[in-house]
């Protein structure tokens, strides 16, 4: 594997075809998931129009741990860091109107968004797991990574035959933190619910494609010997206090040998669906997850799913489109 991935074109398919060269977990999990549904958010570029709240809520609780932990790194004690990252919050999401009257936005919203961030850093106040110092000095926090495969697409050579090169596949990702914890190294990711976090709701990271990935990346990019994934949970709460608790999901050499193994199968279909322009369904999918997203959609005839898509999705434009190659 190569981790100097570099130069690479902004979009992540080989030009002019629907090859997708560069993946992430969330592109994967598609893939994985059901073809149809990669197929019309990967490559359609459909997405729920009430999709913004969820993005918006998750990405400023990210920024604003992000914005604690490097202060923390530079050498600012809890109160002064908190400040710090609240304030920067609260600048950030001034403008932020959400409608209170639909589900998502009772529960995600400008005022429990600041509370659960208040609430995060008063629970984790004496933390034990302790964020990691990186060979070149930088803490380990909010860390993008992207590496080479020692294999890429069938078709990457006639994309580029003139200088006689093959494109590899990269595979793409962002890392919230990385940890020491019990003289370990983790990767420590990040997850909101509304839902109580049970063991039923850890299990469901074992196996994973998003926590096999992350372990892999941060032992190929910043060889780090990490031992796996800790996923910390922030339980959304509307009258009680929120509520915080964290499980671990252990990888070994062989499962990412396995995982790496088993994403060539998953890779060469994905290059043979886009090359036979047919994306089937997976039918046994669309009740997972609490049923997919578009299973009203694929219910219909194929004949009149375009209208239907077009009333209850947008179709966003190729450079707002999910890319895993955009940094973060």
């Amino acid at each position: 594997m190569d981790t100097s991935a570099s130069d690479v074109p902004a979009s992540p398919f080989l030009e002019g075809t629907n090859i997708q060269f560069a993946w992430d977990s969330t592109s994967i999990g598609y893939l994985k998931t059901c073809p149809k549904l990669y197929y019309l958010v990967m490559i359609e570029g459909w997405s729920p129009k009430d999709d913004s709240v969820h993005l918006r809520y998750g990405a400023e609780y990210h920024s604003a741990i992000e914005d604690y932990d490097k202060a923390k790194a530079a050498g600012a004690n809890h109160a002064d860091a908190m400040r710090h990252a609240v304030h920067q919050l609260m600048i950030r999401t001034f403008d932020w109107d959400v409608d209170t009257d639909t589900k998502a936005g009772r529960y995600k919203n400008r005022r429990t968004l600041i509370q659960l961030v208040i609430d995060y850093f008063d629970f984790f106040a004496n933390d034990t797991a302790t964020t990691h110092i990186l060979e070149n000095g930088r803490a380990a926090v909010e860390l993008s990574f992207k590496f080479e495969l020692d294999w890429g697409p069938s078709h990457s050579k006639a994309y580029d035959s003139q200088n006689d090169i093959s494109q590899p596949y990269l595979l793409c990702g962002h890392l919230d933190r990385v940890v020491s914890f019990n003289n370990d190294l983790y990767v420590l990711d990040h997850k909101t619910t509304t839902t109580t976090p049970s063991s039923y709701f850890f299990d469901g990271f074992n196996p994973h494609n998003q926590m096999t990935l992350y372990t892999l990346a941060t032992q190929v990019v910043y060889r780090a010997p990490v031992k796996g994934v800790i996923v910390e949970a922030a339980q959304i709460k509307l009258v009680e206090p929120n509520f915080f608790t964290r499980g671990v999901t252990y990888r070994t050499q062989d499962q990412l040998d396995e995982w790496l193994s088993d994403l060539r199968y998953w890779l060469a279909q994905a290059e043979a669906f886009a090359t036979a322009d047919h994306w089937p369904m997976n039918d046994s999918s669309c009740d997972k997850f609490g049923g997919c997203m578009f299973r009203g959609i694929c219910s219909k005839s194929p004949q009149v799913r375009e209208k239907w898509l077009a009333g209850d999705f947008i179709k966003r434009e190729i450079e707002d489109r999910w890319n895993p190659l955009k940094p973060r």
